[in-house]
């Protein structure tokens, strides 16, 4: 078991690391404002992405798992009316990956089967289900950026070059 138990935690860690560098390389090229935009009237903006991304991962595992004390204002995740500066944002993005990425060199092959419940994952049974489903959250949000980014993309191509 505790080989099993290395393999689950260095996958899982390389799966929150793989998407945190996939997020970081697709805001590279994006202006503060582009960050902010929604361009759709739907929606949200990747910014607002990265507010729900961040308090997701500091929540469920930073505060309940972890006991850092993180208390978190999901509706100001995608409400919130301040357009945060980048580096803010990435860093506390980055931390929370971060706190993840301990939590799981944490777990003892005993702590995986921990029974786990939190508002909003009442249902969760144990901690491996609430990182697995972070991990999944995480890489369904990493895709929703990616098309907000080409769609950003596509826009900014179209705009009149005084536009741009």
């Amino acid at each position: 078991m505790p080989e099993l138990n290395a393999t689950i935690a260095a996958d899982f860690t390389r799966f929150y690391r793989e998407k945190a560098a996939a997020i970081f390389a697709l805001l590279a090229p994006l202006s503060d404002k582009q960050l902010w935009t929604r361009p759709f009237p739907y929606g949200n903006s990747i910014g607002h992405l990265l507010l729900h991304l961040t308090g997701n991962l500091n929540y469920y595992i930073g505060a309940q798992i972890m006991g850092t004390g993180y208390v978190r204002d999901r509706p100001l995740e995608f409400s919130d009316p301040t357009a945060h500066p980048r580096d803010r944002l990435l860093r506390d993005f980055d931390q929370a990956i971060a706190t993840v990425v301990a939590a799981l060199g944490a777990q003892s092959v005993n702590d995986w089967s921990v029974a786990y419940t939190a508002k909003g994952m009442e249902q969760a049974g144990d901690r491996f289900y609430v990182f697995l489903n972070c991990a999944s959250h995480l890489g369904h949000h990493t895709g929703q950026i990616m098309y907000l980014c080409k769609e950003l993309e596509r826009q900014a191509s179209e705009a009149p070059p005084q536009a741009r």
